[in-house]
């Protein structure tokens, strides 16, 4: 009986393997986040990155089952082989039976990343109700859940980020900018001229994208945004968005509670 009572109480790990970067969260069995850490995903190629990258959190009491959302096959198969090798099982969550959890109503599911089902599934499960995740990662997606838990899809745009670097890269006299939320509305030098064309650029394609999605299901979506920019463009929303910084592992953490023995 006491050890089943300290199996009960061990914490677990789960972790979202994205293209920018990879977050791994230490988690309580009352599904409180412990303490989380977070690498560049392409410092994990570098070599013993990844042994310094866990070396801490499994010196840790955890359970040996690991469960990821991942949109990079390289890394999650070096994280896999590294953590067999340390007696531990991942476990890519599209491996799972997620049908129970989430109906997924699109063309190829294998067209559709871990990290949005994982946002989908920790947003209705929080929520449950019609909800708009919208992230600001890599790339700015959008995923629609409508009740009683029906992933419908979604939009993909161009990261923020990225195409501030990819204009730079791509121009030889535009420098890189740091976005900034108290723009003008037009400049009179390069970076203000800059900040006011992707502020205002992408606020006009969020709300437009908003305002589509909600006529075409006739239905006002709870908004939910995450990501780096989350914050920044939450006040141009008129619909009470939240923001949700730890929606991915929320999702991910309600799977494992539900779908792992």
């Amino acid at each position: 009986m006491l050890k089943k009572n300290i199996f009960k109480e061990m914490n677990y790990l789960v972790g979202d393997i994205g293209n920018t970067s990879t977050k791994i969260c230490l988690v309580n069995n009352n599904s409180r986040i412990v303490k989380e850490y977070i690498i560049e995903t392409k410092n994990l190629l570098i070599n013993n990155n990844i042994n310094k990258f866990f070396n801490s959190v499994l010196k840790k009491k955890i359970k040996k089952n690991i469960l990821f959302s991942s949109v990079v096959p390289k890394i999650y198969n070096k994280i896999n082989k590294f953590l067999i090798n340390k007696n531990f099982k991942t476990i890519e969550l599209k491996s799972l039976p997620l049908k129970k959890i989430l109906k997924i109503n699109i063309d190829n599911y294998k067209d559709l990343g871990s990290d949005r089902i994982a946002n989908s599934i920790g947003a209705f499960k929080l929520f449950k109700t019609n909800c708009l995740i919208v992230d600001f990662g890599t790339a700015t997606t959008f995923d629609i859940i409508k009740k009683p838990g029906i992933y419908e899809g979604g939009v993909i745009a161009p990261g923020i980020k990225l195409s501030i670097l990819n204009l730079s890269n791509s121009t030889a006299s535009l420098p890189i900018f740091e976005l900034k939320s108290n723009s003008k509305i037009f400049g009179k030098n390069t970076k203000d001229a800059l900040n006011a064309g992707f502020l205002w650029g992408y606020q006009g394609l969020i709300l437009n994208i908003i305002k589509k999605i909600n006529s075409k299901f006739k239905t006002n979506f709870k908004i939910i945004l995450t990501g780096g920019y989350a914050s920044m463009f939450a006040k141009f929303i008129n619909n009470n968005a939240i923001i949700e910084r730890h929606i991915t592992i929320k999702g991910i953490m309600f799977i494992y509670k539900n779908l792992i023995k």
